[in-house]
């Protein structure tokens, strides 16, 4: 059970004030790098700047208290901004709030049925095309803030937007795109001063934009102009849920759950090689859960382990959950007395912020790499995933790739199935003492071997019919040294082989029949029907028995 206690709890036992003063530093630090993030990925995510921070605030801190990582931060990102915008603009903010609470319960489920080692089985091409596809939905999103565009339509698809941009870029502002650009080069020039890393970029490029705006009286939209700011404590708030709504969100939770629980553990994967430590797997899902059930009541958008806030937090000698709680609570602080001055933010410096939040988490260079060296299987689930994250989204892309590329895997595994007839003859030749080498083996008159080698299941399960006997056959010894499991399809073929060989008066032997198929065999009754006498250690067994039988007929 210890695997199902907070990770908090472990630290308290050996809990330092030394480390306390760094955790409450590097969780300031954070809280600055959170702050502009959080309103900018709310913002792209189709809801007002303030539910990024209450994000921010409520799922990170109860993440952090419950979490199974040391060093975990959590909050909005920029993986959930499709998809959360998308649900925003069909269903409304009621609906964002079923479908976030919805991905909650299932990422508790997910926890108490140990999922958390199951996460690796989603494919990687499928994670690096929906993250590429996702950056780039970002970054069309984000065209129109930064050139300053007006559109005569609200569109909610991403081709839709691309096409909006196309159709309004006769009201192109030159002032908005020179904001947007001053913003997107302090953003790429800041880091390199490595002195100077320890303030966010992106506070110093909104820093940059305001002054220009405000300074110059450029003819920018800001926050202010486009979204009523709110200071205020939020207040608890349960959602009307209806049947209908439910089925109708349900495919959202399950994708919100998915891309929570992969980034959250990739996260944690990353922080562990970063400080030495092991994260819990199902607990940091079960947090998750609870996490994102609180934001929505609190009128937050759905959040995760945020990789870079994560590392920032390591960085900056954070080493225990206490960091990611006092994060939350300074932006508690923040929300409280200084949110009303975010109205004066430049859309262009938002749209820009979110340009390096997309280019960062991109994995462009993987991308193209994966592409140049994968199996061609590889790369049509690669490319599929992305171009349906953008031309359609996210639910559809996950669902397409992951039964596209199970497809392939049964297609790749069915050719690997192998069905080999011996037809071997000469001196037994004694290899090493090895009762199950592949060389040379005497076999007895009228007896056919055939060596199965691969897994036995119902994509293969027709290559098992292939095995062919004569009238002059009496045995029939089907090796399975090499076969690690079956499934009921592959069984029922077996089935089939049986009842011929029965009806041609021909004795079936298995030989080496390894603990998984034996076990499915004894439950449904076949061994019975096989006999214990005709199942064999090994091959040279299954010849001796194989001879005994012919001299018998």
């Amino acid at each position: 059970m210890k695997q199902f206690v907070p990770k908090l709890f472990d630290v308290m036992k050996s809990y330092t004030v030394g480390q306390f003063a760094k955790d409450v530093v590097s969780g300031i630090i954070v809280a600055i790098i959170a702050l502009p993030l959080s309103i900018a990925l709310a913002l792209a995510s189709g809801v007002g700047p303030e539910q990024g921070i209450y994000t921010a605030i409520f799922a990170g801190f109860v993440i952090s208290f419950f979490g199974g990582s040391r060093v975990q931060i959590a909050g909005p990102t920029a993986a959930f901004a499709t998809i959360v915008a998308g649900i925003v603009a069909k269903q409304g903010m009621q609906g964002l709030v079923v479908a976030t609470i919805l991905a909650g319960i299932i990422l508790i489920f997910m926890g108490f049925f140990k999922f958390g080692n199951l996460i690796r089985f989603i494919p990687y091409t499928i994670t690096t095309g929906f993250t590429f596809g996702i950056a780039i939905t970002i970054v069309i999103g984000q065209i129109k803030d930064f050139l300053g565009l007006t559109f005569t339509t609200a569109p909610i698809e991403t081709m839709d937007k691309l096409k909006a941009c196309v159709d309004s870029i006769q009201t192109f502002n030159v002032q908005a795109f020179l904001v947007g650009a001053v913003s997107l080069a302090v953003l790429i020039i800041w880091p390199k001063f490595k002195k100077l890393d320890k303030i966010p970029a992106s506070l110093i490029a909104i820093f940059v934009a305001v002054f220009m705006v405000k300074g110059f009286h450029m003819n920018v939209k800001t926050i202010g102009d486009l979204y009523t700011i709110s200071n205020k404590m939020p207040t608890p708030s349960i959602p009307e849920m209806s049947p209908a709504l439910i089925r109708t969100l349900l495919p959202d939770a399950f994708t919100i759950a998915i891309l929570a629980g992969i980034e959250s553990l990739l996260s944690c994967v990353v922080s562990d090689g970063m400080i030495g430590s092991r994260h819990k797997s199902n607990m940091e899902l079960i947090a998750q859960g609870l996490g994102n059930i609180v934001s929505a009541l609190f009128g937050g958008i759905p959040a995760t382990g945020a990789i870079a806030r994560t590392a920032a937090n390591v960085k900056n000698g954070g080493r225990t959950p206490i960091a990611g709680m006092v994060h939350s609570l300074v932006l508690l602080a923040i929300l409280l007395i200084l949110m009303p001055l975010a109205a004066w933010i430049p859309m262009p410096a938002i749209a820009a912020i979110l340009f390096m939040v997309a280019y960062n988490m991109s994995g462009w260079r993987e991308f193209v790499n994966l592409c140049k060296t994968s199996p061609k299987s590889d790369i049509l689930v690669l490319v599929v995933t992305f171009v349906l994250t953008v031309v359609f989204d996210l639910v559809m892309a996950i669902e397409v790739g992951m039964v596209l590329a199970a497809l392939l895997f049964l297609n790749r595994m069915a050719n690997v199935t192998e069905v080999k007839s011996w037809k071997y003859i000469g001196e037994d030749i004694d290899e090493h003492n090895d009762p199950e080498s592949i060389h040379l083996k005497v076999v007895p008159k009228n007896t056919v071997v055939y060596e199965i080698i691969g897994p036995m299941f119902f994509a293969a399960a027709d290559k098992f019919m292939e095995i062919h006997t004569d009238t002059e056959t009496k045995v029939v010894i089907i090796r399975m040294r090499g076969v690690p499991a079956m499934d009921i399809s592959a069984l029922r073929s077996l089935e089939k082989i049986k009842a011929t060989c029965k009806k041609r008066g021909i004795t079936l032997v298995l030989s080496h029949v390894q603990e998984q198929p034996r076990n499915m065999m004894e439950k449904a009754g076949f061994a019975e029907k096989i006999g214990e006498l005709n199942f064999c250690e090994n091959i040279d067994a299954a010849l001796a028995h194989a001879e005994e039988l012919v001299a018998k007929a």
